[in-house]
């Protein structure tokens, strides 16, 4: 006889990828990973491939089911990366990461197709592409072929400056705009021969957005479910986190500039929480364990509501 539970896992939406499905029966983590010198929360942290595979390993224990590889920041005045050192930072750890844990899914977050198809050939199964694939016109082709699955992250502008406020200027509403433009690049996906099961939008909160507008998204984060794929979000740490929490407290927190990075976590929990609710699959963080039990509880408790 089949569970209650066994019957949910086959009756939930599924994410595909070319060998596998991430199965969207509960909230789905994915770990953060920077193999970088200059990410705004932990850059350099875990810039050697030993340091990296460590933090793999905590990030596995506390529950992450993804692990999201980078080797190139998008943090507010970042230089881009040559491809080739890309190549040399990420996909060593990839490698090791799919050798030590088969059953975790690696995910490349990169822009560049060449970064892709390498992290691809070492056994990442997701890319993630802070672009929506604007940047690099040969990123649908490595996508199609490989037949992974993909994140489309809404932004505007380069990898210098899509975490800035330069473009931030939208005419009309900006969640109406914001989704527009997200929907545009699932269909410039499909028609580039993706199937629609192996795409997932993410909404990029903090990115080309001024705190307000990212509240707004979140608000309104019903309306980019109903673009029918499985959304992600990624606030992890992010300002306006804290300017949430800013908000919500008055003067009596430390101001958003001044706020420790790991302080934002309980901050990034709340609104994680909140993105749940309003129909998010997927979270990117940097805390692993803290929104685990928290977003399990959370879908515990909506799931006992009815």
């Amino acid at each position: 006889m089949i569970s209650a539970r066994e019957r949910s896992a086959a009756d939930a939406r599924r994410w595909r990828t070319a060998s596998r499905d991430v199965v969207l029966d509960r909230p789905i983590i994915a770990g953060i990973l920077n193999v970088t010198p200059d990410s705004f929360s932990d850059g350099g942290n875990f810039f050697s491939a030993d340091l990296a595979i460590e933090h793999a390993d905590r990030m596995v224990r506390d529950g992450a089911d993804i692990i999201d590889v980078g080797g190139e920041s998008t943090r507010p005045g970042a230089t881009v990366v040559e491809e080739a050192e890309e190549i040399r930072r990420v996909v060593p750890v990839i490698h090791e990461i799919r050798k030590k844990y088969p059953a975790v899914f690696i995910s490349i977050d990169t822009t560049k197709a060449g970064v892709a198809r390498a992290a691809i050939e070492a056994g990442a199964e997701i890319v993630n592409d802070v672009s929506a694939m604007r940047l690099d016109s040969d990123m649908p082709g490595v996508v199609r072929e490989s037949e992974c699955a993909v994140i489309l992250m809404h932004s505007r502008g380069g990898v210098e400056d899509m975490a800035t406020y330069a473009h931030a200027l939208y005419e009309g509403d900006a969640t109406d705009v914001i989704i527009g433009e997200l929907a545009a690049r699932a269909k410039v996906a499909t028609k580039a021969g993706i199937h629609s099961e192996r795409i997932a939008l993410d909404p990029g909160f903090g990115f080309s957005k001024l705190s307000s507008q990212s509240m707004s998204l979140l608000a309104r984060l019903d309306e980019v479910t109903c673009l029918g794929f499985p959304v992600m979000v990624g606030m992890s740490r992010k300002r306006f986190v804290t300017e949430a929490m800013a908000g919500a407290e008055g003067d009596s927190v430390v101001g958003a500039a001044d706020l420790p990075i790991q302080d934002r976590d309980v901050g990034t929990v709340a609104l994680n929480v909140v993105a749940l609710t309003n129909g998010a699959n997927l979270f990117r963080v940097h805390n692993v364990g803290m929104n685990r039990r928290a977003l399990d509880a959370a879908w515990t408790l909506r799931a006992a509501s009815g």
